[in-house]
Protein backbone atom coordinates (compact mmCIF):
# COMPACT_ATOMS: atom_id res chain seq x y z
CA UNK A 1 0.00 0.00 0.00
CA UNK A 2 1.32 3.45 -0.87
CA UNK A 3 2.25 5.87 1.91
CA UNK A 4 -0.52 8.14 3.02
CA UNK A 5 -0.35 11.74 1.91
CA UNK A 6 -1.85 14.60 3.86
CA UNK A 7 -4.99 16.10 2.42
CA UNK A 8 -5.32 19.66 1.14
CA UNK A 9 -4.48 22.22 3.79
CA UNK A 10 -2.92 19.59 6.08
CA UNK A 11 0.71 20.06 6.99
CA UNK A 12 2.99 17.08 6.27
CA UNK A 13 4.55 16.22 9.64
CA UNK A 14 7.59 13.99 9.87
CA UNK A 15 7.11 11.47 12.65
CA UNK A 16 9.52 9.03 14.22
CA UNK A 17 10.08 6.14 13.65
CA UNK A 18 9.94 6.50 9.90
CA UNK A 19 9.83 2.74 9.35
CA UNK A 20 6.39 2.79 11.01
CA UNK A 21 4.96 6.04 9.72
CA UNK A 22 6.41 6.22 6.19
CA UNK A 23 4.17 3.49 4.82
CA UNK A 24 0.54 2.47 4.94
CA UNK A 25 -2.38 4.74 5.67
CA UNK A 26 -3.41 6.71 8.70
CA UNK A 27 -5.52 4.41 10.96
CA UNK A 28 -8.50 5.44 13.01
CA UNK A 29 -7.09 7.65 15.81
CA UNK A 30 -8.92 5.58 18.43
CA UNK A 31 -6.85 2.52 17.49
CA UNK A 32 -3.59 4.48 17.53
CA UNK A 33 -4.43 5.92 20.95
CA UNK A 34 -5.37 2.46 22.27
CA UNK A 35 -2.00 1.19 21.02
CA UNK A 36 -0.27 4.03 22.89
CA UNK A 37 -2.21 3.23 26.08
CA UNK A 38 -1.11 -0.39 25.85
CA UNK A 39 2.51 0.75 25.41
CA UNK A 40 2.22 3.00 28.46
CA UNK A 41 0.73 0.15 30.53
CA UNK A 42 3.73 -2.06 29.68
CA UNK A 43 6.05 0.86 30.50
CA UNK A 44 4.41 1.21 33.93
CA UNK A 45 4.92 -2.50 34.48
CA UNK A 46 8.59 -2.13 33.54
CA UNK A 47 9.04 0.76 35.98
CA UNK A 48 7.39 -1.25 38.76
CA UNK A 49 9.73 -4.20 38.13
CA UNK A 50 12.80 -1.96 38.15
CA UNK A 51 11.63 -0.20 41.32
CA UNK A 52 11.00 -3.57 43.01
CA UNK A 53 14.50 -4.73 42.11
CA UNK A 54 16.15 -1.57 43.37
CA UNK A 55 14.06 -1.66 46.56
CA UNK A 56 14.95 -5.28 47.21
CA UNK A 57 18.66 -4.59 46.78
CA UNK A 58 18.64 -1.38 48.81
CA UNK A 59 16.23 -1.97 51.68
CA UNK A 60 15.84 -5.69 52.38
CA UNK A 61 18.60 -7.02 54.61
CA UNK A 62 16.97 -10.15 56.05
CA UNK A 63 17.73 -12.36 53.05
CA UNK A 64 21.15 -13.76 52.12
CA UNK A 65 22.99 -11.11 50.17
CA UNK A 66 23.81 -13.24 47.12
CA UNK A 67 20.25 -14.45 46.59
CA UNK A 68 18.83 -11.00 47.31
CA UNK A 69 21.07 -9.45 44.69
CA UNK A 70 20.31 -12.22 42.20
CA UNK A 71 16.56 -11.66 42.56
CA UNK A 72 17.03 -7.88 42.39
CA UNK A 73 19.02 -8.20 39.18
CA UNK A 74 16.41 -10.58 37.74
CA UNK A 75 13.68 -8.03 38.49
CA UNK A 76 15.66 -5.17 36.97
CA UNK A 77 16.53 -7.17 33.84
CA UNK A 78 12.91 -8.27 33.48
CA UNK A 79 11.90 -4.60 33.72
CA UNK A 80 14.43 -3.69 31.06
CA UNK A 81 13.21 -6.49 28.78
CA UNK A 82 9.62 -5.41 29.35
CA UNK A 83 10.39 -1.79 28.41
CA UNK A 84 12.27 -2.76 25.25
CA UNK A 85 9.64 -5.31 24.24
CA UNK A 86 6.86 -2.78 24.82
CA UNK A 87 8.38 -0.44 22.26
CA UNK A 88 8.91 -3.21 19.71
CA UNK A 89 5.33 -4.37 20.21
CA UNK A 90 4.04 -0.79 19.83
CA UNK A 91 5.89 -0.47 16.50
CA UNK A 92 4.57 -3.82 15.23
CA UNK A 93 1.01 -3.01 16.26
CA UNK A 94 1.14 0.46 14.70
CA UNK A 95 2.54 -0.97 11.46
CA UNK A 96 -0.19 -3.62 11.44
CA UNK A 97 -2.86 -0.95 11.92
CA UNK A 98 -1.39 1.14 9.09
CA UNK A 99 -1.42 -1.84 6.69
CA UNK A 100 -4.76 -3.43 7.77
CA UNK A 101 -2.97 -6.58 8.96
CA UNK A 102 -3.79 -8.67 12.05
CA UNK A 103 -2.22 -7.37 15.25
CA UNK A 104 0.89 -9.17 16.54
CA UNK A 105 0.52 -11.83 19.22
CA UNK A 106 1.27 -11.06 22.86
CA UNK A 107 4.91 -12.20 22.77
CA UNK A 108 5.75 -10.11 25.82
CA UNK A 109 3.22 -11.73 28.15
CA UNK A 110 4.78 -15.24 28.27
CA UNK A 111 8.27 -13.80 28.86
CA UNK A 112 7.05 -11.56 31.64
CA UNK A 113 5.01 -14.36 33.18
CA UNK A 114 7.97 -16.75 33.17
CA UNK A 115 10.32 -14.12 34.65
CA UNK A 116 7.90 -13.23 37.42
CA UNK A 117 7.20 -16.90 38.19
CA UNK A 118 10.92 -17.57 38.67
CA UNK A 119 11.34 -14.50 40.87
CA UNK A 120 8.26 -15.41 42.93
CA UNK A 121 9.49 -18.98 43.42
CA UNK A 122 12.92 -17.80 44.63
CA UNK A 123 11.34 -15.25 46.97
CA UNK A 124 8.94 -17.86 48.36
CA UNK A 125 11.86 -20.18 49.12
CA UNK A 126 13.73 -17.34 50.80
CA UNK A 127 10.72 -16.47 52.95
CA UNK A 128 10.27 -20.12 53.97
CA UNK A 129 13.96 -20.52 54.82
CA UNK A 130 13.94 -17.30 56.81
CA UNK A 131 10.83 -18.50 58.62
Amino acid sequence: MAPSKPGPGVQDVHRWPGRVYDSGHEPDPRFTLANERTFLAWTRTALALIAAGVSLAAFVEDFPRGLREAVAIALILTGMATALSAFVRWMKAEAALRHDRPLPGPGLAPVLTAGLAVVAMVLAVLVILRG
